[in-house]
């Protein structure tokens, strides 16, 4: 059995241990990486390239906010999935860093198996996010899109859409009908991680939480058809 590759990222040592250890206990999960700031966290997701990188917001030198926006400012990196770790529910850094590009957080005080949910979570694509700081981001996304329309047509243009790609599409139809990745794969011949990358990029394209958000989204601007159902 194939195990998803973790990068770790964390100031504090033992922590780090602590989180190392029970992540490789599990079959489906191992750390290949840990790093000790933001900008060592950059270097060994380039050499390491893993499916997902747990970062403490909180850390010297270069801390969680910033390591963020440069990963994501790295081609090879814009979609690997972060997952944001904290002491405090910080709104504001918490908020710039999902605006920077994470998928997400989780508090430090959670137990094993919340942060081993959380874990499997955003690797499958999800958005790890409170209501609250979910209605902050669509109330931004909300602002930013009034925005967009507001210049199109104050140039006499109309605002576009992003489109999803052809392979997008087809993996958008198999998410409303409720398969699973590894279904999905099978059905399209491609790679789990390949349809997980296709799943993040419609996710993003259509400003989604969840799967099913993004079907709803989907279905709203009549890119399926109504009928269209998730389990």
């Amino acid at each position: 059995m194939s195990r998803w590759r973790l990068l770790l990222a964390d100031d504090h040592e033992l922590f780090r241990a602590g989180l190392a250890g029970l992540i490789n206990s599990q079959p489906d999960l191992e750390v290949v990486g840990q790093a000790g700031d933001g900008f060592e966290a950059l270097k060994l997701a380039r050499e390491l390239r893993p499916a997902l990188i747990v970062m403490d917001i909180s850390m010297p030198i270069c801390d969680g906010l910033e390591a963020t926006r440069l990963i994501r400012a790295a081609p090879e990196l814009a979609t690997t999935p972060i997952l944001m770790l904290t002491v405090h529910e910080e709104d504001e850094k918490l908020f710039e860093a999902v605006k920077a590009g994470a998928n997400g957080y989780m508090l430090k005080s959670s137990n094993a198996a919340e942060f081993l949910r959380g874990v499997r979570a955003a690797l499958n694509g999800e958005a790890i996010l409170p209501p609250r700081l979910a209605a902050r981001l669509m109330g931004e996304f909300a602002r930013l899109a009034a925005q967009v329309d507001a210049g199109a047509v104050a140039a006499g243009g109309v605002a576009a859409e992003e489109e999803l790609t052809w392979r997008e599409r087809e993996v958008l139809e198999w998410l409303a009908t409720g398969a699973s990745d590894s279904e999905i794969a099978e059905r399209l011949t491609l790679s789990i991680h390949t349809v997980k990358t296709h799943v993040r990029h419609i996710l993003a394209k259509l400003h989604a939480v969840n799967r099913r958000a993004a079907v709803s989204e989907a279905k709203r601007r009549g890119w399926l058809p109504s009928s269209s159902s998730t389990n």
